[in-house]
């Protein structure tokens, strides 16, 4: 798998499971950002592509495919990336499930769960955006931002302002 180097003095934006869905909140958290990595499920229908292509006028744009990725432009997407951004090594997948910890990296960005999560474990990044899109039983709406910075990775969790 290649891997897509980045230098950025900007936060990296980071969303997941919009199913369908782009709210301008989340429009809104994601300016200013160097970069946008979407983590799968951007949606079901022929149409949904369109959040991909809204995003990418904020920033360039890395999406990885997810389960409920099924319209014939999401088989382009792949189910894995790894990007390098201000050399910090990151691996893009939708569930975590499918990551293989054998995988040289120091951050996994995932969604999938809808659960957002920002951890440190075995001195490897674990991070979920949580879901921007639809509601997901009494979930908050979140999206997330990293920093790659010399010194430290970063990340926060943002709430939508619903």
């Amino acid at each position: 798998m290649n891997t897509e180097h980045f230098e950025l003095d900007a936060p990296i934006g980071v969303i997941a499971d919009t199913h369908g869905t782009l709210r301008d909140e989340a429009l809104t958290m994601l300016e200013g950002c160097g970069l946008i990595v979407h983590l799968g499920d951007v949606g079901s229908r022929a149409r949904d592509e369109a959040i991909l292509t809204r995003l990418a006028e904020l920033a360039p744009v890395h999406a990885v495919r997810g389960n409920v990725d099924t319209a014939d432009w999401a088989e382009a997407l792949p189910w894995h990336q790894d990007l390098a951004v201000n050399g910090w090594r990151l691996h893009l997948v939708h569930d975590i499930a499918d990551f293989d910890d054998t995988t040289a990296c120091d951050a996994v960005l995932h969604g999938h769960s809808h659960k957002a999560r920002n951890e440190w474990r075995d001195g490897r990044l674990l991070f979920n955006p949580g879901g921007a899109g639809r509601r997901r039983f009494s979930l908050p709406l979140t999206l997330g931002r990293l920093w790659a910075e010399e010194s430290a990775l970063r990340g926060a969790l943002l709430h939508l302002p619903l």
